[in-house]
């Protein structure tokens, strides 16, 4: 989950990457892998289609329904993209500068395409992207005019700056007139490095891939990352901002280090034991005679989280989709957030109370935890859960699922839904 999700991930480490994440990873845009191989008229042709002086993409946010904490340790995840979205126009410059106004922050960006980038700030994921772009060979040569502005809760655990690099990677992307702005797996791996990888921070790409898909998703961490498309009849959810601001770097690498420290204490009894290990009662054991208490809740929320995601993929795959078993699955998910991981709030807790006195199905606390966001599955009396939740002290949003990445119809030709769904 990146800035809202987890780990550290080095270069080397994603060196051994194999499938599609090596071929973005490694392959430039001349000479690209068999995933993005484009003969030399067709890249013309798009290129063609797509000079413009006026360019708008929007993007997801999302909430994860099952697997917090398990994308940076290579465990499954399913997340589900909500339409609460970002968007990014941009109008063509005569120079090469890249300006991009962010009203929503109350900032400025400007980037000049003649001069070498460097990091001005933390986390500075609108020039890591430029970066990231040129070393993968997408030339970059006209400036833009930009505003970028969403309704994501912003540091809230609803995927806002993931969200950002998305957004951002696809119109360079389009800018450039570079085919691979049409493939959303190749547009989350990219801002996957934009945000996680350059920067050395300790997330995962649950927040980028779900965010580029939409809708809802499963993703395998393993080597090669899987991704499936899950069947989606969910109603309407009530997604709500605590205005509690997070610590998401800090929970992270606490979370991060106590369970890599369990594991190791775990193999000196259990050999070969790792988190995609079985619950046997021998590993049981081994976990329960843990020395810290920190390891030891870290470690049983961990394994306890990756049956839960099992369970709610399951659950999915039904022929008849079980909406009061998924509510119970998502209050549970909760419970080992709150009681394995410790990352929910007494406020959290009001605001999820709240939902279920009002007829919410179930419920959990939204992304990396310590405040941020909630969400309650309330497909009957949705109304009265948001007004529920509200009451608390909460701002309310009453979301649905959503699709991932487009690039949008510029706003003078706005009247219809755009062809252009990529």
């Amino acid at each position: 989950m990146p800035f809202e999700c987890p780990l550290i991930l080095t270069i080397n480490q994603m060196e051994k990457s194999r499938g599609r994440i090596e071929a973005i990873r490694t392959a430039p845009a001349p000479k690209p892998s068999r995933s993005f191989l484009v003969d030399t008229h067709s890249l013309l042709g798009y290129k063609k289609r797509m000079s413009v002086d006026e360019i708008v993409v929007s993007t997801p946010g999302r909430m994860c329904l099952f697997g917090e904490h398990q994308d940076y340790f290579g465990l499954a995840v399913i997340a589900a993209a909500v339409n609460l979205r970002l968007s990014i126009s941009g109008r063509r410059r005569p120079d090469r500068l890249l300006r991009l106004d962010l009203p929503d922050v109350r900032d400025t960006v400007e980037i000049d395409l003649d001069r070498p980038v460097s990091y001005t700030r933390e986390r500075d994921y609108l020039k890591s992207a430029v970066n990231v772009l040129r070393r993968r060979g997408v030339p970059l040569r006209t400036g833009w005019d930009c505003r970028v502005h969403g309704d994501i809760p912003i540091n809230a655990g609803a995927a806002s700056s993931s969200a950002l690099c998305v957004a951002w990677v696809k119109f360079l992307l389009e800018a450039a007139g570079d085919p691979r702005a049409k493939d959303r797996d190749a547009v989350a791996e990219l801002a996957f490095e934009t945000e996680v990888a350059e920067f050395h921070e300790p997330g995962g790409r649950m927040d980028h891939y779900s965010s580029a898909r939409g809708h809802v998703v499963a993703i395998h961490f393993g080597e090669p990352l899987r991704l499936r498309d899950l069947p989606n009849t969910l109603g309407p959810f009530v997604l709500a901002d605590s205005l509690e601001k997070k610590d998401t770097t800090g929970t992270l690498g606490f979370i991060k280090s106590h369970v890599y420290r369990a594991v190791e204490n775990v193999r000196r009894t259990v050999p070969g034991f790792s988190l995609r290990s079985p619950l046997t009662p021998e590993t049981e054991s081994a976990v329960d005679r843990l020395s810290s208490p920190d390891e030891k809740r870290l470690l049983k929320g961990t394994l306890l989280t990756r049956n839960l995601t099992a369970r709610g993929e399951a659950l999915f795959d039904e022929p008849s989709f079980d909406h009061e078993q998924f509510g119970r699955l998502l209050s549970s998910q909760h419970k080992v957030l709150r009681d394995g991981l410790k990352t929910s709030t007494p406020k959290i807790e009001a605001m999820l109370s709240a939902a279920l006195g009002a007829g919410a199905l179930g419920g959990k606390i939204n992304g990396s935890g310590q405040g941020g966001t909630m969400f309650a599955y309330a497909p009957r009396d949705t109304g009265r859960v948001a007004q529920a939740v509200k009451d608390v002290g909460a701002k309310v949003h009453i979301v649905r699922t959503d699709e991932g990445v487009r690039r949008e119809t510029p706003a003078p030709e706005r009247g219809r839904r755009p062809k252009e769904s990529l």
